[in-house]
């Protein structure tokens, strides 16, 4: 017989696939004059000079531009990007460059104007403003004011108006910070299920006390039970569970899970009558799950009945076009809707990684309105991880080797084995990494993406 779920599960996993690439180009960060200016500029094959001059290729009336400013070429699969004796340089990831190779989401400052190279689909990018202004056409899915953002947002959006009405359990992945319970709350509430949406960290409960408050028990199942207690599976019957951390799911309770999953009914400690249950799990983590799976700490059936659809969501450094839209909606519920920021502000903004996400941005963003004393956010309000992450800034990019005694591949990218010892020996800071090698913070997680390092294991 079919198994009406995997069907399902196909149908929106072609779906979601099917995309073209598109082409590459420029997608705008940050200008003070954003509202005058396109969201993104194409760049088309040979070469495309960029300034003020009418005549310009892209015509950037921004201040700190010069007429011709900078010129980006194509070599190859490659494009470069040249200043032009432009009279306040063209910064590349902060630094200072006469000629440099460019690298997908690479940051590139052309006087007062912030861009990043993105390798395709920059059509899709020019429709999205970063004050949320739709520029030409509508949205994929309507907005949320849960899950703020331009282009990759609302893709994400549109993934959950398909499968919410689905019978589909749906597992998210992504770094720490980068929303996902959010996504599962929001995923909940485009359900319409009747019942209630429930979240429990599988890793702050000790193993011996999930079992539990998942599960349930009987009065008497064990010392100190002197009541029946529903648990978390039958409090959500009805609704939508959110399982975080799943990966750290000790193998006994993924048993259990297991077995609700499947027969859709719940055995709480001490009962010997199985209850019936109706609920949906969406379960979610940063972990590897195919390497716990391999090393035998993660079940496999388990696994094949929670990813029934997969969603990921992309860390900040990969959508820095949102941090304005973030920070305005910060502001706006924070009660400060007034304020606004200064250009230094948004700079360090968006040249930080984020190494937490939108959680980090939003803390930021509280400290930096509890510091304020005037209507316009200053370097000063930000916090020491961001103002670090700017000393360097502005100043030519060091040599590999410079910062560090570590030993280096002479030439091209490290080993794995040698990444791993830099991540290891400064803590998971990617910014301190890329110093050492010499590269950008974005390379460095490039590398880390082909070895498929998580950068949580390396920090406290």
């Amino acid at each position: 017989m079919t198994d009406k779920r995997t069907d399902e599960m196909q149908t929106f996993d072609a779906g979601r696939r099917d995309r073209p690439r598109g082409r590459a180009g420029l997608v705008l960060l940050y200008a003070g004059e954003y509202s005058a200016l396109p969201a993104a500029w194409p760049l088309e094959r040979g070469t495309t000079v960029i300034g003020r001059d009418a005549a310009a290729d892209i015509v950037l009336p921004v201040s700190a531009v010069s007429r011709r400013h900078v010129e980006l070429r194509l070599e190859g699969a490659d494009y470069v990007a040249r200043d032009l004796g432009s009279r306040n340089g063209t910064l590349v990831n902060g630094h200072p460059v006469t000629e440099a190779v460019l690298e997908p989401l690479d940051e590139i400052r052309i006087g007062d104007a912030v861009v990043k190279l993105v390798e395709e689909g920059v059509d899709d990018y020019a429709r999205y403003r970063i004050d949320g202004t739709m520029l030409g056409g509508g949205r994929h899915a309507p907005a949320s004011g849960s899950l703020v953002g331009g282009l990759q947002m609302d893709r994400i959006l549109s993934e959950l108006h398909r499968v919410a009405l689905a019978p589909l359990n749906v597992l998210l992945l992504g770094a720490s910070g980068t929303g996902k319970e959010v996504v599962a709350s929001e995923l909940h509430r485009l359900s319409g299920r009747s019942g209630r949406f429930a979240a429990v960290n599988c890793a702050a409960i000790p193993g011996n006390l999930l079992e539990s408050e998942l599960f349930g028990f009987k009065r008497g199942a064990f010392s100190g039970a002197d009541r029946d207690k529903p648990g978390l599976i039958r409090a959500a019957d009805g609704g939508t569970l959110l399982l975080d951390e799943i990966g750290d799911m000790p193998l006994d309770a993924q048993a259990k899970l297991l077995r609700v999953l499947q027969a859709r009914e719940v055995l709480p400690l001490g009962a010997s009558v199985p209850e019936p249950v109706d609920v949906r799990i969406a379960c979610a983590t940063h972990r590897d799950l195919a390497k716990l799976q391999a090393e035998g700490k993660f079940r496999e059936d388990l696994f094949a009945r929670l990813n029934e659809y997969k969603l990921v969501l992309p860390p900040l450094y990969e959508r820095k076009e949102d941090v304005f839209l973030l920070l305005t909606s910060f502001l706006s519920r924070l009660g400060h809707a007034e304020l606004r920021p200064s250009f230094p502000f948004m700079t360090a903004l968006l040249h930080y990684d984020w190494p937490y996400n939108v959680r980090e941005l939003e803390a930021c963003i509280k400290r930096s309105v509890a510091l304020a004393d005037g209507p316009v956010l200053l370097p000063e309000h930000l916090p020491e991880a961001v103002t670090e992450a700017m000393e360097g800034y502005g100043h030519p990019a060091p040599l590999p080797g410079q910062a560090s005694r570590t030993p280096l591949a002479a030439l091209g990218a490290p080993s794995e084995e040698e990444l791993r010892q830099l991540l290891h020996a400064h803590a998971g800071n990617v910014a301190a990494v890329g110093r050492v090698l010499g590269k950008a913070r974005m390379q460095v997680h490039r590398w880390m993406k082909r070895y498929a390092i998580e950068v949580e294991d390396y920090r406290g």
